[in-house]
């Protein structure tokens, strides 16, 4: 009898994550032209590392090893659209991401790279402004119904005048 009630509580926990709608993107329109200096070659390097730790109350660090890193022009469509899938936090966990519409246009006026087995990245040339650096880490623990981690994200501001790379982590904090 324990069986039965096992797969269906896991089937009921299964079926939440996706009947989720996906929610209208952000208000703002976006545009291209406050977007265009990610376009612009700068001399600034980001570096950084991203990593969570799971849920376990151990010290069991999980790296985003292979994940898409984006880099986004922290814009007014941006903002709005990181302040509808992130709330107030940094950090939005797996089971509790929102399917958020993007425009079409945003994607190209972001820059991505992939993480290495440490999770550690990096982006060159890049351009004065304000960004927003994401990526997302998810895994399922061993003998678990649910999947853990999620989505985070960083902001960081390049002057241009940086004399060294700019240090980030990744961490959901």
């Amino acid at each position: 009898m324990r069986f039965p009630v096992l797969f269906a509580a896991a089937l009921a926990l299964s079926c939440c994550g996706s009947t989720r709608e996906a929610a209208p993107g952000p208000t703002a329109p976006f545009d291209a032209a406050e977007a265009g200096f990610i376009r612009k070659s700068g001399v600034a390097t980001i570096n950084g590392q991203a990593f969570l730790r799971d849920r376990t109350g151990q010290v069991n660090v999980h790296f985003a090893s292979g994940e898409v890193v984006r880099l986004v022009p922290a814009t007014t469509y941006a903002q709005a659209r990181v302040a509808q899938f992130y709330g107030a936090g940094k950090f939005v966990a797996a089971g509790a991401i929102p399917k958020v519409s993007a425009d079409p246009e945003y994607a190209a006026y972001t820059r991505t790279t992939k993480s290495d087995a440490m999770g550690r990245f990096s982006f060159d040339k890049v351009a004065p402004g304000r960004y927003f650096v994401m990526s997302q880490l998810i895994w399922r623990p061993k003998d678990g119904f649910t999947s853990e981690g999620g989505a985070m994200y960083e902001e960081v501001t390049v002057t241009g005048t940086e004399s060294g790379p700019i240090k980030i982590m990744l961490t959901g904090n």
